[in-house]
């Protein structure tokens, strides 16, 4: 990326990005596809498709989920936008100086992130929310690159245990060094730091798995690691 261009760096890497996404009829994983399918014919107005990233082509910090809540990311094309879970998500990124906006649960509310970026680990909404493993290894090929192409990232936040796994295939890590658990630390061999949560699903925050002052916890540890903590 030339940075002396007069072009703006910003557009320049939202391009790259887009470069990486799947297709709208992404046909990889027959069984996703075909629930994408049957979700065009019960809701044709919704937005049943790859859900792609959503944030600042700039992020120092990426966020990496699991994958599209049904009647959430699925219906409105825009990661954990719908469903409960976008709620505490995007709360904690407000009060830590993440977005600009006020998020109300549409994509067309103005919602922007600054300094982050929303990435899922598989990309289509999967029956049950549950990918199965070779559609997590298949869904790979488009979380390493948009991940690669950020110019200034040093932090990955993991919602799940899912996504760190994805996380750390993604950035050249090796799982068996690396565990998952609420607020877990790991170095990644480029030298970028992943912290893993639980992720902010209804069930966690309901039964008391996950709670605010927990996940903000996270963020907290991540802006940390950006200053050099």
């Amino acid at each position: 990326m030339d940075l002396g261009s007069p072009l703006p760096a910003v557009d320049r890497t939202a391009d790259a990005a887009a470069a990486h996404e799947p297709s709208r009829d992404c046909p990889l994983c027959p069984r996703l596809a075909a629930f994408r399918h049957e979700q065009r014919v019960a809701h044709p107005d919704w937005y049943n498709a790859p859900v792609p990233a959503f944030g600042d082509p700039q992020a120092w910090l990426a966020i990496v989920g699991l994958a599209p809540g049904l009647q959430g990311a699925n219906r409105t094309g825009r990661p954990f936008t719908g469903d409960y879970a976008g709620v505490l998500l995007y709360d904690t990124l407000a009060k830590f100086g993440l977005s600009e906006g006020v998020f109300a649960a549409s994509p067309d509310d103005g919602l922007t992130l600054t300094g982050a970026i929303i990435v899922n680990a598989v990309r289509c909404v999967p029956p049950q929310n549950k990918p199965t493993p070779e559609e997590i290894r298949t869904c790979r090929q488009y979380l390493e690159p948009p991940l690669h192409a950020l110019p200034h990232l040093k932090v990955v936040v993991a919602l799940g245990q899912i996504a760190h796994q994805s996380a750390v295939k993604a950035l050249g890590g090796k799982l068996p060094k690396m565990r998952f658990g609420h607020l877990a630390e790991h170095r990644l061999p480029s030298g970028l730091m992943l912290v893993d949560s639980y992720h902010c699903s209804r069930y966690n925050t309901n039964t008391g798995r996950l709670t605010a002052p927990m996940f903000e916890a996270v963020f907290s540890r991540a802006l940390a690691l950006r200053a050099g903590g």
